[in-house]
């Protein structure tokens, strides 16, 4: 009797058993899992270099655009305008231009590894002052001249670039004169030379397209001229490039790099490779050097000239003309020479 109830006992328990074990493996399957908790990386946010760069590119976004954009009306010749000078406002463009050749002068190593060897030695804070104070130090060490090259060269393809969307305009105001919508007088000025007057101090609105484009083309060295889809049927090497103007003298333009403004983006370049404990300090020498009162005011003088130039057209047509000579030719010739 007792054998035939411990054999019913064992029977049943299987039984249990064998119906429990469908219902807790589904369970496992769904119950979660040990997540395993990793810190998180903390946000990189970009450097005063890098922001500023990245309105360099956003400029050559705008020149890019307007080598198609329409000239049918004068909505489209305010907006080109409007898109120009929203750049040349205050130091603004003259601080990307400098922050985006000093990133093309950082992918040369060698100068970077010269630079530091000398803050090894000497100090970081030696190094630090003697590039700040003789910006012209950062063309002496031997591995520079292949930065200084590329700079130059970038300077060139970029000033080239805004002289060919200016002859394009040039162009267009002859065209337009047989065109009734701009022969037509403009009228009261006031409200166009109103917005002028304010374009520059808004801040630019630098897409994730455009801090992808910075990312991905400086890691070849391209020129910001160079990282837009119209430019790349062509090879670097085989486009038309004119060597900058750094260097003014009356009577006639002579082709010599200014050896201190290439120095100033050098040492923006070298700063931001040094390692020290003072990364603030740093920042402050190095918002000093993207500072150019020579280009500055030459800009300045740039928005002026617009401004009479619009105040003096009877004509739309007119304003292509005043966006080809100065929100464009008189900009390449400001970035590209020392206009005293």
């Amino acid at each position: 009797m007792l054998t035939s109830l411990l054999a019913i006992s064992a029977l049943s328990m299987s039984v249990s058993l064998q119906e429990a074990a469908p219902a807790a493996a589904e369970a496992a399957a769904t119950a979660p899992g040990p997540v395993l908790q990793l810190d998180q990386p903390e946000e990189r946010h970009p450097t005063l270099v890098e922001r500023s760069a990245g309105e360099y590119a956003a400029y050559h976004g705008v020149i890019s655009d307007l080598h198609s954009a329409p000239i049918a009306s004068g909505e489209d010749l305010d907006d080109a305008m409007n898109r120009l000078t929203a750049f040349y406002g205050e130091e603004r463009l003259v601080r990307a231009w400098i922050a985006y050749a000093a990133i093309i002068a950082a992918r040369h190593p060698e100068y970077l590894d010269e630079v530091r060897e000398l803050a090894d030695y000497y100090g970081p804070e030696a190094a630090m002052t003697g590039l700040m104070y003789d910006p012209t130090y950062a063309t002496s060490f031997a591995a520079s001249e292949d930065a200084q090259t590329s700079v130059v060269e970038a300077i060139a393809a970029d000033n080239a670039e805004i002289r060919e969307v200016s002859e394009r305009y040039r162009a267009a105001a002859y065209d337009l004169q047989s065109e009734r919508w701009a022969n037509r007088s403009h009228g009261d000025r006031t409200n166009r030379l109103a917005e002028l007057s304010i374009m520059g101090s808004a801040p630019i609105d630098m897409t994730d397209e455009v801090l992808m484009t910075l990312s991905n083309g400086l890691g070849e060295g391209l020129p910001a001229s160079a990282l837009f889809d119209h430019l790349d049927a062509a090879p670097l090497s085989d486009r038309t490039s004119v060597a900058p103007q750094l260097t003014l003298t009356v009577g006639e333009a002579i082709p010599d790099p200014d050896r201190d403004r290439i120095g100033r983006i050098l040492s923006v370049a070298a700063l931001q490779s040094l390692n020290n404990d003072d990364p603030a300090r740093t920042d402050q020498v190095v918002e000093a050097l993207l500072s150019d009162p020579v280009v500055e005011r030459c800009l300045t003088w740039v928005r002026l000239d617009l401004q009479q130039c619009v105040a003096a057209g009877h004509f739309m047509y007119e304003d292509s003309f005043c966006i080809a000579e100065h929100a464009l030719m008189d900009v390449s010739r400001c970035l590209g020479s020392s206009a005293n």
